[in-house]
This record gives C-alpha cells, sequence and structure tokens, in this order.
C-alpha cells in the first residue's frame, strides 16, 4: 500500500500551493485494481484469522513448544546415532484441539500410540529444558520442549488424557501397587 505514495516517473505539477499528481486512464486503472487486490487479500486474512480464533477459543491446550522429529527404528536397522548435539529444536505454536494436534501436520490423536517424558537438558545459551514425545502408529516420533516443567507436565497429562493411553509410571502391575 506504501507504493502509492510512491509514485516514481509520475509528473508532479504544482497549482495553487497544492502537490497534484497526473494519471493517465491506464495508471488509474492499474491503482484500482492493486487496491482491489489489496482489499481482497485483506478479507481473506480477517476471515482467517477469525477461524484460527474460534480454533484457539476452543482448544484443550495450546502454546508454543520447541519441537523436533524423528523416524523410530525399523526392526532389524541399526539404532539411530546419537543426535544430542544436533540443534534442529524449532519453536512452533502447537494446539490441542479436538481429536487433532496442530499444526504437526494435524496428528490424529487416536494415531498416537505413546506419550511419555524425556530426561531435561541444558543448552549453553536457554538454560534447561524439559522434553517429552509423542510417538504415532506410523513410527513418527515428534520430541518437545519448553523451558517450563509445568507447561511440559500439563502437555503430558492432555496428552495422555486426550489419547488415552497411559506413560509408563502408571502401568499397574499385578499385585495392585503402580510401577515407579
Amino acid at each position: 500500500m506504501l507504493n502509492l505514495f510512491s509514485l516514481r516517473g509520475l509528473p508532479w505539477t504544482g497549482a495553487d500551493g497544492q502537490q497534484k499528481v497526473q494519471l493517465t486512464a491506464a495508471e488509474l486503472e492499474s491503482l484500482r485494481s492493486e487496491l482491489a487486490d489489496i482489499e481482497e487479500r485483506e478479507a481473506h486474512m480477517k476471515a482467517r484469522l477469525e477461524h484460527i480464533d474460534g480454533i484457539l477459543r476452543s482448544a484443550r491446550l495450546s502454546g508454543y513448544l520447541y519441537i523436533r522429529t524423528r523416524w523410530t527404528a525399523l526392526p532389524g536397522e541399526p539404532a539411530p546415532i546419537d543426535d544430542t548435539k544436533i540443534n534442529d529444536w524449532l519453536p512452533r505454536f502447537i494446539v490441542l484441539h479436538g481429536q487433532y494436534l496442530s499444526p504437526q501436520d494435524s496428528t490424529l490423536l487416536s494415531d498416537v500410540v505413546e506419550v511419555g517424558s524425556l530426561p531435561s537438558f541444558t543448552r549453553e545459551d536457554e538454560g534447561t529444558r524439559y522434553s517429552f514425545y509423542i510417538l504415532t502408529r506410523q513410527g513418527l516420533r515428534y520430541e518437545c520442549s519448553h523451558v517450563s516443567q509445568i507447561q511440559v507436565d500439563t502437555w503430558l497429562s492432555a496428552l495422555q488424557t486426550g489419547c488415552k493411553v497411559v506413560s509408563e509410571s502408571d502401568v499397574l502391575v499385578p499385585n495392585g501397587s503402580s510401577k515407579k
């Protein structure tokens, strides 16, 4: 839109102390067309924002997490290499809405087979991060982290409830006590 006010190459004429621009009919039509395109994009963006706002209002949980993805090793494959030194954690805004976990490829909660804690780790410039993982039936493993232990515990609880999976610490052993 700012380009409308910096019209290079257009003749400026001063009359009565005011500056005026003389436009040809083609230039005027081009400006009208650009303005109509901008208004259409604005309406589209407003509709998208309203849709996102509605999703966030009805979401069970949402927030920023650092995420990286890994594939689990198939039977007979060598164990994955140790990649703890690789900093490929990307910040993503994640929403737990209905039966979906978005935007991580809009994973269906029914596809999640396991959710659990991972050890916390420290990055030299960021401090301690607490982490957890989400494993899908397709073998895709999302590793998620946050600087707040409370946030990680909240996500774990919500995912275990939504996916109807139990963590290792909640499994009951035959004598009726909890395995810890």
